[in-house]
């Protein structure tokens, strides 16, 4: 039995057409997420370069703290979109921890960027459990042996 070297494709979306909206949505809004950590983690990394730190250690973790979490989220929305189903729960985990510092943040002192943040975790953490999202990113996480060729 010969075994093919190609690695498995994107899932086909159920119909056979293109992959629902809302996986889009849930991608895109998941790597402007990224796109936003990648941000804060140069802004500090900025401020770090110029001497602004109070203090530089705590500000080097969290640079490398953002940039991870970016990368995490980066990985995940491309396994989102071709299929996998190994990326719901990190990204999950991150929307529930967004959620709950947008929340206590809003709490707080009110401001566009908290109810940006709690928007988004919100938009995120529904997309996953949508029917046509879920349906799309139902492939295993890696083919098996048992897998059908």
């Amino acid at each position: 039995m010969s075994r093919s070297s190609a690695r498995p494709g994107p899932a086909p979306a159920p119909d056979g057409g293109a992959r629902p909206v809302a996986l889009a949505v849930v991608c895109l809004t998941v790597l402007l997420q990224a796109a936003s950590l990648l941000g804060l983690g140069a802004a500090w990394a900025t401020d770090l370069a110029r001497g602004r730190s109070d203090v530089p250690g705590a500000t080097v973790f969290l640079m490398v703290f953002a940039w991870t979490i970016a990368a995490v989220l980066v990985f995940g929305a491309r396994s989102l979109w071709r299929g996998r189903r190994v990326a719901r729960a990190p990204i999950f985990t991150w929307q529930l921890i967004l959620a709950v510092l947008s929340y206590t943040w809003i709490s707080n002192e009110p401001t566009a960027w908290a109810t940006a943040v709690l928007v988004s975790a919100v938009l995120v953490g529904v997309g996953l459990f949508l029917p046509a999202v879920a349906a799309a990113t139902a492939a295993s996480a890696v083919p098996t042996d048992l897998d059908p060729q």
